[in-house]
């Protein structure tokens, strides 16, 4: 499949998207009166309801209300992953994935192993739709390496994936940070800039996307 024909994933950052600067970051103080990370000027928008900051970056949208411009494939935009992983929609159409199973997740399958029931998984990934389902495996790199097809049928938000910071004599650093949720209810989060939303995969079936028929439509 050529680059100019695959469908770019609804999450997908695209060419011109940028971060915020650094110099938008200030120390402050939490409710609790202990220091913190924050924007000098913070709206209510740039914390989630558990009151964790996140990373600011601009979006390109067309007429039609979708992202525009050239992909980058490997790179994600925190706030249409944070509305997709929030919502529970697909990472490509940003369509409903509910399903009257469940919701399906794809995880690759060095993340998952061999699923079993009782497990409990954590994903980075939002679900995606059954009609996607085939599509989502045939174009991302690491689904072609091998997957778990899960239908899910409870995923309580976990935590979240970002950066560290600290205040240092020079101001605020940010500190070296790997792809490990950080969850909720953790001190550290006060320092910290999210950039991707996870879940916990519970309660669920492990499925092959072959047996899955793709309805009409649904909600």
């Amino acid at each position: 499949m050529s680059t100019v024909s695959r469908l770019v994933p609804y999450i997908t950052a695209r060419e011109g998207e940028e971060p915020e600067s650094i110099l938008a970051l200030r120390a402050t103080f939490d409710r609790a009166g202990r220091s913190a990370l924050g924007y000098w000027d913070e709206s209510r928008e740039d914390r989630d309801p558990r009151g964790v900051l996140w990373g600011r970056c601009s979006q390109l949208i067309g007429r039609d209300g979708l992202p525009s411009g050239r992909p980058q494939w490997r790179l994600v935009h925190p706030a249409r992953q944070r509305e997709t992983m929030t919502q529970l929609r697909c990472q490509i159409c940003v369509g409903p994935t509910r399903t009257p199973e469940g919701h399906l997740f794809l995880e690759p399958r060095a993340a998952s192993g061999v699923a079993r029931p009782g497990d409990i998984l954590r994903t980075a990934q939002p679900p995606v739709c059954l009609a996607h389902r085939h599509v989502a495996v045939k174009q991302c790199p690491h689904l072609q390496k091998g997957y778990t097809a899960l239908m899910v049928r409870s995923a309580p938000l976990y935590g979240v994936i970002g950066t560290p910071y600290q205040w240092t004599a020079q101001g605020i650093k940010a500190l070296p940070g790997d792809d490990t949720p950080i969850p909720y209810r953790t001190s550290k989060l006060r320092w910290f800039l999210a950039s991707q939303l996870v879940r916990c995969l519970q309660d669920f079936t492990v499925v092959d996307l072959d047996d899955l028929t793709t309805p009409d439509s649904y909600a």
